[in-house]
C-alpha cells in the first residue's frame, strides 16, 4: 500500500477548512488542506485517492493491517486524482529525524575528503551510528529547494528511510519491526564546505544540512516489501540518483550493514523512539557527489547549481524530483567570536 499527504492543487477554496487537519498535531501538519490519500497506479494512470478529512497518516500505519484494508477499499472506491490535480507534500511532518551512516563505502569515500581518513574508522564497525537532524526542513518530493547560503558545494544524498508508526524503547530488532510503518525516499542536502567547518570543530554537521530534506514520494508498507530481502534479512532495493538527466550514482540497499530493525532497537536503547519519526539509512555507495570528490580529488562531478534537478529512485517505492533554484530571503550575517584569551597566557 503507498499512502501520500498531499493538498489539491486547484485553488484554496479546494483545500477545506483547517478543522479538517486538526489531528495531524503540529503547526506545520495543520496547513490548511493536508490530506492523506492511496496511491493506486503507476506513470500517467497514477491516482491519488484520498481518505476522510483529518486522517493522519501515521495512525493508519499503525492501524491493524485488516482494518487499514478496509479504509484503503473505501478510499479506492472514490474517484482518485491525477498528479497534475494535487501537489504531494511530505508523507509526515516529523517528530524528529535520525540519520543513520550505514553504507560501508560512502563512508570510506567521503571520510577521504571530508576528513582526511585512509580507511573507515573501527570505531564505525563498533555501532550503528546516527545524528539528528532538523525536521522543520522537510520538502516534498517536488518542491523546489533553495540553494542555501555561504556554500560553493552543495551537495545531494541519496538514502532510503522509515517512518515509524509506534513509540518503542528498549525493543530487540524483532521487536523493533512492529514500528516500521512504511518506507519512502529521502535526499539529505549538504552544504559540504559549511559541513566541513564544523566538524572541524568535533560538532555538526549543523547548519551544513539543517535547510532541507526531501522526503517521498509517499510511504510504502512493509507488506509490500517483503519479497525483496536478501539472504542477510536486508531490503535489496535498487537505489539511482541523476543530475540534469544524468546518472551520477547508484547503489542498492542490500548493501547496508545494518537492517533498519537493528538501526531502530539501537537508537532505542535507554532512549524513546517515537511514532511519526524519521529514520534514515544514510548516503548509500556513491550516493553524494563529495564520495566521488574523496575518491578523485577532483570537484567532478561539479557542486549543484541554481538550474540543477536532482532526481533519485528507489526500485518499488517511488522517485523525487527537486530543483535547486535561487534563494529568495535575506539571511543575518554571521557574527565573529569574542577573542577573550587565557589570563596569563
Amino acid at each position: 500500500m503507498r499512502l501520500a499527504a498531499f493538498r489539491f492543487a486547484a485553488d484554496s477554496a479546494a483545500f477545506g477548512s483547517a478543522a479538517d487537519s486538526a489531528a495531524f498535531g503540529s503547526a506545520a501538519d495543520s496547513a490548511v488542506g493536508h490530506r492523506v490519500g492511496l496511491v493506486i497506479g503507476t506513470g500517467a494512470a497514477l491516482m491519488v485517492h484520498p481518505f476522510p478529512a483529518g486522517t493522519d497518516l501515521v495512525r493508519l500505519l499503525a492501524a491493524d493491517p485488516a482494518e487499514r484494508e478496509e479504509a484503503a477499499d473505501k478510499a479506492a472506491e472514490l474517484d482518485g486524482h491525477p498528479l497534475t490535480d494535487v501537489v504531494l507534500l511530505p508523507p509526515v511532518y516529523p517528530v524528529a529525524m535520525r540519520d543513520f551512516l550505514t553504507f560501508e563505502a560512502h563512508v570510506e569515500g567521503v571520510g577521504r575528503g571530508m576528513q582526511g581518513h585512509t580507511a573507515v574508522p573501527p570505531e564505525w564497525y563498533a555501532a550503528p551510528s546516527f545524528l539528528f537532524m532538523a525536521p522543520h526542513a522537510v520538502h516534498g518530493p517536488f518542491d523546489d529547494v533553495a540553494m542555501p547560503p555561504d556554500t560553493e558545494r552543495l551537495d545531494f544524498e541519496l538514502e532510503l528511510a522509515v517512518v515509524t508508526c509506534r513509540d518503542i524503547r528498549n525493543v530487540t530488532p524483532e521487536g523493533a519491526a512492529a514500528a516500521i510503518g512504511g518506507y519512502c525516499l529521502m535526499n539529505d542536502w549538504s552544504a559540504r564546505d559549511v559541513q566541513g567547518r564544523e566538524m572541524r570543530l568535533g560538532l555538526g554537521p549543523s547548519k551544513g544540512k539543517d535547510f532541507a530534506t526531501t522526503i517521498g514520494p509517499w510511504v510504502v508498507t512493509p507488506d509490500e516489501l517483503g519479497d525483496l530481502r536478501n539472504e542477510d534479512g536486508l531490503l535489496d532495493l535498487g537505489m539511482a540518483v541523476q543530475v540534469n538527466g544524468r546518472e551520477v550514482g547508484s547503489d542498492r540497499s542490500g548493501h547496508m550493514s545494518w537492517s533498519f530493525e537493528e538501526m531502530l532497537s539501537y537508537a532505542s536503547r535507554a532512549s524513546w523512539v517515537k511514532a511519526g519519526e524519521v529514520i534514515a539509512s544514510g548516503t548509500c555507495g556513491t550516493g553524494a557527489l563529495a564520495e566521488t570528490w574523496g575518491r578523485t580529488g577532483a570537484l567532478e562531478p561539479p557542486p549543484l547549481q541554481v538550474g540543477d534537478v536532482v532526481e533519485m529512485v528507489v526500485e518499488r517505492v517511488g522517485a523525487i524530483r527537486n530543483r535547486v533554484v535561487a534563494r529568495e530571503e535575506d539571511v543575518p550575517a554571521i557574527p565573529p567570536a569574542r577573542r577573550r584569551g587565557r589570563e596569563g597566557a
